[in-house]
């Protein structure tokens, strides 16, 4: 007891040996080390990858999709050279429509529209790089697969102009506008090619021309466009005149099942057929003076009034609805207004003898209304 015991002269410190931190840390040949550096080596790879993809647009392309009718790996190459094209990368994208074409010519297939677009592709990469003499041969193949294919035609017109052989440029817009009039470039470039064939040839110019071709209906957009709106307009026209029609026989039914109905005295069903008649047809004021008579029947004064109304607006010198809105002003104890109805009324026609009878009830009940009310007061 009271003795102390050695300790290890390796652990007195109580530091550990380099070599346990060593072990502690991981050498480089221990199985750690081997999955970090596999695991930055795959994040470098991913990071590589993602710039390659920034660098060609690639990203987010899909460069296996379908394209028309060619086999996969024509299609590939065909989307390839589109991406290439639209990156500006004009020769690689035309290697990438070379190899296509001659994938197609090797693989049998007969698709002359896919074949014409590879052309007609191949050429604009030709244009762009400033080789108009190849981007014609190719248009020329596109146009033979596909005559008066707009965009094959245009780039040849813009080939043929570049080169100053303006009599062919001058054809081939020509033939471009029969086919899409709404192409301000080769508007304005057969306007300046005008000029300066007039200076070459003179006032002959046009008899120099070779023969432009009458571009077939069916190739034409803007008409068959055209046609086609003629088309739905016309059908349009029609549906409405039937609509029409049909809503006029149901109104010229309607309104005589109603008169049938008041002559047998039956008001209510009457006042029903004249306000299908309304719904058809707004603007039609004898039904308004037809209906406000079944108004009056029923004992509905304000109603009627209000029909009357409607008529007026619509004929201001309208005798039924002045003579009916006089009766509602009576069923409503307004005979001033009911009088003055009715004056108007024999304005308009002194003959009418209901008028005159009506006006002079009219008036002893005015009469006897004032007295009483006199007397009230």
């Amino acid at each position: 007891m009271g003795n102390a015991q050695k300790k290890g002269s390796g652990t007195s410190s109580g530091v550990a040996s380099p070599a346990r931190s060593r072990a502690r840390e991981g050498n480089p040949g221990s199985s750690e080390t081997k999955k970090t550096a596999l695991a930055n080596g795959a994040h470098t790879a991913e990071a590589e990858r993602r710039r390659g993809e920034e660098e060609t647009g690639t990203h987010g392309v899909n460069l296996d999709a379908p394209a028309g009718d060619l086999p996969p790996a024509l299609a590939r190459l065909k989307n390839e050279g589109n991406l290439l094209f639209k990156n500006g990368q004009f020769g690689h994208a035309l290697e990438k429509y070379t190899q296509a074409i001659d994938g197609y010519t090797q693989s049998g297939i007969d698709s002359p529209e896919d074949l014409c677009i590879l052309y007609s592709n191949r050429a604009a990469c030709y244009l762009k790089d400033g080789n108009c003499t190849d981007c014609i041969q190719d248009c020329t193949s596109a146009l033979e697969l596909r005559p008066f294919s707009l965009k094959p035609l245009l780039r040849r017109a813009m080939a043929y102009d570049s080169l100053e052989r303006y009599s062919k440029a001058y054809v081939d817009y020509k033939t471009v506008l029969q086919i899409d009039s709404s192409i301000q470039a080769a508007h304005d470039s057969v306007h300046r090619i005008t000029k300066q064939l007039m200076e070459q040839d003179g006032p002959d110019w046009r008899e120099k021309l070779p023969e432009i071709p009458n571009v077939p209906m069916s190739a034409q957009q803007h008409r068959r466009e055209e046609t086609n709106a003629e088309v739905l307009q016309a059908r349009a026209d029609r549906a409405e005149h039937e609509k029409a029609r049909k809503a006029e026989a149901r109104f010229t039914l309607l309104k005589q099942e109603g008169n049938d109905l008041v002559k047998r005295g039956e008001f209510e069903k009457a006042m029903e057929k004249y306000s299908g008649c309304i719904a058809l047809k707004p603007t039609e004021c004898s039904i308004y003076t037809n209906r406000a008579l079944c108004f009056l029947k029923l004992d509905r004064f304000a109603e009627a009034r209000q029909d009357c109304d409607s008529a007026l607006q619509m004929e201001p010198d309208n005798k039924k609805a002045f003579y009916r809105r006089a009766l509602a002003h009576k069923g409503l104890k307004d005979f001033l207004s009911s009088s003055s109805d009715l004056q108007e009324v024999l304005r308009l026609d002194p003959n009418v003898r209901e008028a005159e009878q009506e006006l002079q009830e009219v008036t002893v009940l005015l009469r006897e209304s004032l007295l009483e009310s006199n007397t009230r007061g």
